[in-house]
């Protein structure tokens, strides 16, 4: 009897949700084998170095179940983005073989810059054909690969802690209010910035490190050659499983629209930062961090989008295009491709179907907005959802940047063009989105703070 009373005593004071999460992990290699052209510096005009990688590129995949069995997958890569066409393909291809649905699946491309292009669009009419089928089979490979790191989560579950926490890091500086050659004799730097560090640490009943998801709003720009690389966010990922062995890292990116890694453009500045960045993570998982119950919800939504301006006629196009010394290549480029949507019966229309996208995990809001958001988005959910949110910008779709109103009337590289690159976004872009932020917090009863007009 004594026996009996202290077993029911000893599970009082086990940790909340000890047994009923189920975390499954997954992970693969996607450094792509031979030279191919770059993402994110339209001035690059060749393929990346032959054999000179600086980090491995991969794509991992971690899978949630809660307590009454409900699912989701998030996924992140060393990628300059997710575009729609990739994420509709991995969505398909994941519920016709594991029964998932859209709001149970998210994808974060890292951004960084030192890594494969993965749209031939974007390249059209400034690459070989021959570098453009490099892009194209990459790109399919990451559809598979991508496909496989989520089999493979969903497929060895296992009993899970999963608690949460933040902390801080520094080296992210408003681009638009400080300018790079200025940096180093500033006394003072402006602008508004996210210098938080989301964490969320996943350990096994045994109290064992087995997973960090962890996320900065700062663009991965702080190199600029033609080595492949994950940027900073690799070598934080490097240096998280060096101190945790056994454990899976895994970066997001935060609303890094206008943020930059300054001083940069060199290797030791990405290994510089990434370290930084990995302490500012184990500062976290060695302190009281919240445990989250064993609760999942999730909710997904495409809103139209509206541009400023109807899209550009086919005659407006060729102009453009046919103007090389006023426009740049990439402006040709795209003006191109445009065109031929057009004369294809394709029109870009009057909006752009954006995606929103909220999780609750146990008491936790996790955002996930499309586009390249500004750092102001992740104040106003913040304020909205409490100062744990997370905020991911670069999720599910990467059309543009997404400026705030302030922004947008501000103009500039951040403001002044949408998914088409003609016009801007519609004035009423930020309140768009935060409404459906907003409406689907709601939906999953999340306690919800009224935003100041």
């Amino acid at each position: 009897m004594k026996f009996i009373f202290l077993i029911l005593l000893l599970g009082c004071f086990q940790p909340a949700g000890a047994a009923d999460w189920k975390v499954g992990l997954g992970k693969r290699k996607i450094t792509p084998s031979e030279p191919i052209r770059m993402g994110g510096y339209a001035a690059r005009n060749r393929p990346s170095d032959k054999g000179a990688d600086l980090t491995d590129l991969w794509v991992k995949a971690i899978s949630f179940t809660d307590a009454e069995g409900k699912r989701s997958v998030l996924v992140c890569a060393d990628i300059i983005r997710f575009p729609k066409f990739i994420t509709d393909s991995v969505r398909r291809q994941v519920q016709e073989r594991y029964g998932l649905e859209k709001e149970q699946i998210a994808l974060n491309g890292s951004h960084t810059h030192s890594g494969p292009e993965v749209d031939v669009n974007k390249l059209k009419y400034m690459a070989t054909q021959e570098e453009l089928g490099v892009v194209a089979a990459f790109s399919q490979r990451l559809i598979s690969q991508t496909v496989e790191a989520i089999g493979e989560s969903l497929a060895r579950p296992f009993d899970a802690v999963i608690s949460s926490g933040s902390g801080t890091c520094r080296f992210a500086v408003n681009r638009r209010n400080n300018r790079e050659g200025d940096i180093e004799k500033l006394a003072e730097l402006k602008g508004p910035v996210d210098h938080s560090v989301p964490v969320i640490r996943i350990t096994d009943k045994n109290g064992d490190v087995k997973a960090v998801l962890f996320g900065y709003a700062c663009h991965p720009t702080v190199l600029s050659g033609y080595e492949i690389s994950g940027d900073y966010p690799a070598y934080a990922q490097q240096s998280i499983e060096e101190r945790f062995p056994g454990a899976q890292a895994m970066f997001f990116i935060g609303a890094a629209g206008d943020q930059n890694p300054l001083p940069r453009r060199s290797v030791l500045l990405a290994i510089k930062y990434g370290r930084e960045l990995a302490l500012a993570v184990e500062t976290v998982i060695k302190s009281p961090m919240r445990s989250l119950d064993p609760s999942l919800s999730v909710s997904y939504n495409e809103i139209g989008l509206r541009f400023a301006k109807p899209a550009p006629g086919l005659k407006e196009l060729q102009a453009i295009a046919s103007d090389t010394i006023k426009n740049p290549n990439w402006i040709v480029s795209q003006a191109k491709v445009l065109a031929d949507q057009l004369s294809a019966g394709k029109s870009p229309g009057s909006s752009y179907p954006y995606p929103v996208q909220i999780w609750k995990l146990g008491q936790l809001p996790m955002v996930m907005l499309g586009g390249e958001i500004v750092v102001e988005y992740a104040w106003r959910i913040k304020e909205m959802l409490g100062k744990e949110a997370v905020v991911m910008g670069y999720s599910n779709d990467q059309m543009s940047y997404i400026p705030s109103y302030k922004v947008l009337k501000e103009g500039g590289y951040e403001g002044e063009r949408s998914a088409v690159f003609t016009t801007p976004w519609h004035d009423e872009t930020e309140k768009d989105i935060l409404e459906e932020v907003r409406r689907q917090a709601l939906l999953l009863k999340l306690p919800v703070h009224n935003l100041p007009n």
